[in-house]
């Protein structure tokens, strides 16, 4: 078989995964734990923390039962079937920050995907979460960093304790493997263009130049696209939304189409096999002290921004994100790692409108233009006198918005309070609040199914970076006026089908249960801390630690 076939067979998942690699870079296992606090007896020697993009409660409970691989695997596991990423802002920079800190976007500092902050030197005001602005960066492109991120990572915690332990962090996106990977890393790749890179000013290792090349050869094969499984025939049908019609899709790709591999099951493919190429090379689980991976899965996210949800391409995606999961748990087995694994979803989802509306949800719709801050930026200041070229700066039509800097504070007060009034007005709309607003109301507790629309805002209030307003849609609506190629769908909505993600624990020997009340994804950091014997003083995470025990005992340890 000639390389580029079976480097494209890998991708696809039909033959056997990577074989191991020889240690590149000499991290061999110390002899002994350091000084000080040492591991739980029975602590895993690697902790894997998955995130699948875009993956919903929603979609897992209606795949379920199809699941044969490594989703079914997890399945058998510690299942908290409504996990929940808790705040209003579901967007992948802010859901990513609180898988692995236990902490909240109003304490991460990662309040969106995107923020305005109007003092940078720079005519684009805009800021990325996983940019560093201060950094010159080529024309349309940014230096990636972790700047931004406020709190620590659970891998950067253990290293603090145990220097040994390695932090290492994989992924389709940039702000993902970040977020979750934190400051103090290792190693952090993460896709771009047409392979995998990683910090500015640091070398791609030969871990990652060797999947690159393994990639390289896929691409240049070209791919006819994937088989329908049978359980995905019922979604086989053509739904058109604006310029585009999905629904029927089965990912072929034609020879070098980058574009086409990242949108498709291929690239969750390739950070597996990119993340056991890694745990070879690194020799991660076979220290004294416990190793952390971080692994975002993103073309489910992809596929749901180009495809929607309940369409065949979304059934395919799901059901070779399985057995790509099974084949990555399987290669681990035959190495004999003790490990431990977490998955979850930085956020939710939802179907396109058009599909929607067909499948006995009418009141599902586009968010209508008028609430686009160019919109809105023209009713207030012509209002109120005042130039209204770019006096509200927003992402879309909703979200956060700030006022025009070079306002007095009368104006800006006189702005603030004529935008929320001209909004809540828009019959789109489900609430606004102020800056103001949010900073006066507490920190919400309890269950987060039962959050107020201002607790939910509150979660990802963080008042250095957050708008002088917070828009929020009624439900159904989608924050994305015009439907494209590549994008007919969106996610950011405050409401249970963007919040909602499964959170699955496993282990070798774990006692299958399920627990089925609501549990916050910033539960994990302190789970997986009590589980590898991480001791931190009260009050270090907003989250909880979970029992994993399903008996008498408790993982969390006797006074939980």
């Amino acid at each position: 078989m000639r390389y580029a076939r079976k480097a494209l067979l890998i991708l696809a998942g039909l033959v056997a995964p990577i074989a191991p690699h020889a240690v590149a870079r000499g991290h061999n296992p110390p002899a002994a734990a350091p000084h000080g606090q040492a591991p739980a007896a029975n602590a895993p020697r690697l902790v894997i923390a998955i995130s699948i993009d875009q993956f919903s409660a929603d979609l897992f409970a209606q795949y379920r039962s199809h699941f044969t691989g490594g989703l079914a695997r997890l399945a058998g596991g510690g299942v908290f079937p409504s996990g929940y990423q808790s705040h209003a802002a579901t967007e992948t920079c802010p859901g990513h920050s609180t898988i692995m800190t236990g902490m909240r976007p109003a304490h991460t500092g990662i309040i969106a995907n995107t923020w305005f902050d109007q003092s940078i030197a720079r005519a684009n005001k805009a800021v990325y979460c996983a940019e560093d602005e201060t950094r010159p960066a080529p024309a349309g492109d940014y230096v990636a960093s972790v700047t931004h991120l406020l709190v620590p990572t659970l891998g950067e915690r253990i290293k603090a304790v145990w220097p040994n332990s390695r932090n290492i962090a994989v992924s389709g996106k940039d702000r993902a493997a970040l977020m979750m990977g934190g400051h103090r890393i290792d190693e952090v790749y993460w896709w771009k263009a047409r392979g995998f890179v990683t910090l500015d000013g640091e070398t791609v290792g030969r871990v990652a130049a060797e999947q690159n090349a393994a990639v390289a050869q896929a691409l240049a094969a070209g791919d006819p696209g994937y088989a329908l499984p049978d359980f995905c025939v019922p979604k086989d049908r053509a739904v058109a939304a604006g310029p585009v019609t999905v629904g029927t899709g089965r990912f072929a790709m034609a020879a070098n189409d980058a574009t086409a591999f990242r949108a498709s099951p291929r690239l969750d493919r390739a950070v597996l096999d990119l993340a056991t190429r890694v745990i070879d090379t690194d020799r991660l689980g076979h220290g004294v002290t416990p190793d952390v991976l971080s692994i975002s899965l993103s073309a489910t996210d992809y596929i749901g921004h180009g495809y929607g949800t309940q369409g065949a391409e979304m059934c395919i995606q799901l059901h070779q994100l399985d057995t790509a999961l099974g084949d990555f748990f399987t290669a681990l087995d035959v190495r004999g790692i003790d490990y431990a694994v977490v998955l979850t979803a930085d956020h939710g989802g939802a179907d396109m409108p058009e599909r929607s509306r067909q499948q006995a949800l009418p009141l599902a719709q586009r968010a209508d233009a008028a609430l686009l801050p160019k919109a809105v930026s023209e009713r207030v200041g012509t209002r109120l006198g005042i130039d209204p070229k770019g006096l509200l700066l927003g992402e879309g039509p909703a979200g956060d918005l700030w006022v025009r800097a070079g306002l007095t504070p009368e104006q800006k007060s006189a702005v603030i309070a004529a935008a929320q009034d001209d909004l809540v007005k828009q019959p789109q709309v489900a609430k606004v609040f102020t800056a103001t607003e949010l900073a006066a109301e507490p920190m919400p507790s309890g269950s987060p199914e039962r959050w107020s629309l201002i607790q939910r805002a509150r979660a990802s209030f963080y008042a250095p970076r957050s708008g002088d307003l917070v828009v929020l849609l009624n439900r159904g609506i989608m924050a994305l006026v015009t439907p494209g190629k590549g994008i007919v769908a969106t996610h950011g909505s405050p409401w249970d089908n963007n919040r909602r993600v499964p959170i699955l624990f496993w282990r070798k020997g774990i006692v299958t249960f399920e627990q089925p009340s609501p549990v916050e994804t910033v539960d994990i950091a302190p789970t997986l801390a009590a589980w590898v014997g991480l001791k931190l003083p009260p009050g270090t995470m907003d989250g909880r630690c979970l029992d994993l025990d399903a008996g008498p005992g408790n993982t969390c340890g006797a006074d939980n």
